[in-house]
């Protein structure tokens, strides 16, 4: 893990432990708010936001949760 860390810049295991679990808890809260975010979409459409920037705005936060 210390090797690791170095490859990647970090100045220890345990700053790369933290990274790691952030990035899974990013993960899981993204997978489990899908529900919340299908309603926000439909509630977007409502308001006549266009299909192409939901669609940009929803490839963007996937990226970004990744």
């Amino acid at each position: 893990m210390k090797k690791i860390a170095r490859l990647k810049g970090l100045s220890g295991y345990k700053i790369l432990l933290k990274s790691y679990i952030s990035a899974g808890l990013c993960r899981d809260e993204y997978r489990y708010s899908g529900i919340s975010t299908a309603l926000l979409i439909e509630a977007l459409k409502k308001h006549g936001v266009p299909d192409t920037v939901i669609q940009q705005a929803t490839r963007d936060v996937i990226e970004s949760a990744m």
